[in-house]
């Protein structure tokens, strides 16, 4: 079993080789795979959140190497070219759900972020971000032209957070702000705006890859979550500790933000968990290191052999063993008090979530994977006439 010291240090070393090669590698293209769309009609347009550490169309990298699709060529360019519309979003690699749903906010409407007058004052850092103006992710937005939300990772926090503020709005935002100086997104009553969303491989219900080792003072508390974000924050800034991605990775922290995210009944849930462990004959958690990236290996390790308690006093057991080397598999299925039910093509109904069958694949299986390539031009095609086809 690795320490938190040793997993601490392979996380920093990967995640400063992941950037590296990130930037100097150009994504390939690899011989295209047959998909029939000939049954595809897009009805609505597909937007792509990535998750912890992740980049989108608006970073120049991008083209360098796609977070959709990795070596195997820009996914997005493969699914637009085939008739689906698709665009990957760009939004803060290591801020809270709350600030990078507000990102996402500001690139799906062309317009300045904003996040929010009592948001920044009480977390503490500026209240404007990037502008978008003119520069919009997608054409059009609206109750008619709705969108199709997909996460990764911490992605489907964001989607979450984004689709809530839309229904709701923020109370504390309306009663703190004049009314003219007021985001639209805070107002409410936009749910209609989303038609689907998905969930990918992500910690709807936090990770134990967050969670504390050891008895370690170190700035990343001694777990892998905390080493990469501590590694590659960028903010420079004096926020408050929660609102940070690696506290909402966290099981408390995961869990504060599903109490105030509402099931809307209108729209379609999807759910891919993921996993690279399975149980040999004594009962115990093992892995094929040639089916995991060298980046989460340690990551499975430190899963597999922990139970504990969270600060606040949540118990971990067993069942959260089961993992793709970052992400927890029972944490990845639904929100645990969520509506929820095995996926049926058959049965399918919004406002709860329909839970696919776990993929055998590690963390990056979805993006393509890095080193151990993974075939996703199938996947994703199947997912969206799936969509396209409801009802």
């Amino acid at each position: 079993m690795f320490s938190s010291f040793s997993a601490g240090i392979i996380a920093k070393l990967t995640a400063f080789f992941m950037s590296f090669v990130m930037f100097l590698c150009p994504g390939v293209n690899y011989p295209e795979i047959e998909v029939d769309v000939s049954d595809d009609i897009t009805n609505y347009q597909y937007v792509f959140v990535h998750g912890l550490n992740g980049w989108g169309e608006y970073a120049f990298y991008y083209d360098l190497m796609p977070y959709w699709g990795m070596f195997g060529g820009d996914m997005m360019k493969y699914l637009n070219a085939r008739g689906y519309k698709c665009a990957a979003a760009s939004v803060d690699p290591n801020a809270s759900a709350w600030d990078r749903a507000c990102e996402l906010y500001a690139q799906l409407t062309g317009t300045r972020v904003d996040y929010g007058k009592e948001h920044s004052e009480r977390c503490n850092h500026n209240r404007y971000g990037k502008d978008y103006t003119g520069k919009a992710l997608i054409k059009s937005w609206s109750e008619t032209d709705k969108i199709n939300l997909l996460g990764h990772s911490f992605g489907g926090a964001t989607v979450l957070m984004l689709l809530d503020l839309l229904k709701d709005g923020s109370e504390a935002e309306r009663a703190s702000t004049n009314p003219a100086d007021l985001s639209e997104l805070f107002t409410g009553g936009k749910e209609d705006m989303v038609y689907s969303i998905t969930t990918l491989s992500a910690p709807l219900n936090g990770t134990t890859a967050s969670e504390p080792k050891s008895e370690s003072t170190a700035s990343d508390g001694g777990n892998i979550i905390g080493s990469i974000t501590s590694l590659l924050n960028m903010t420079g800034d004096d926020r408050d500790p929660k609102d940070t991605a690696h506290y909402d990775l966290t099981i408390d922290g995961a869990m504060e933000l599903l109490e105030n995210i509402e099931i809307v009944d209108n729209v379609y849930y999807f759910s891919q968990p993921c996993a690279v462990t399975t149980k040999d004959e004594n009962g115990n958690w093992v892995y094929d290191k040639r089916d995991v990236e060298i980046f989460y290996r340690s990551g499975v390790d430190d899963i597999v052999n922990w139970t504990g308690y969270t600060e606040k006093g949540y118990y971990c057991d067993e069942s959260w063993q089961e993992n793709d080397g970052l992400v927890n598999t029972v944490s990845a299925k639904a929100p645990f008090d969520a509506p929820q039910k095995p996926f049926d093509r058959d049965n399918i109904v919004p406002g709860e979530y329909n839970v696919f069958e776990t993929f055998y694949g590690d963390h990056m299986s979805l993006m393509g994977g890095f080193f151990i390539r993974t075939n996703i031009r199938e996947y994703y095609p199947d997912l969206m006439d799936m969509i396209n086809n409801i009802g």
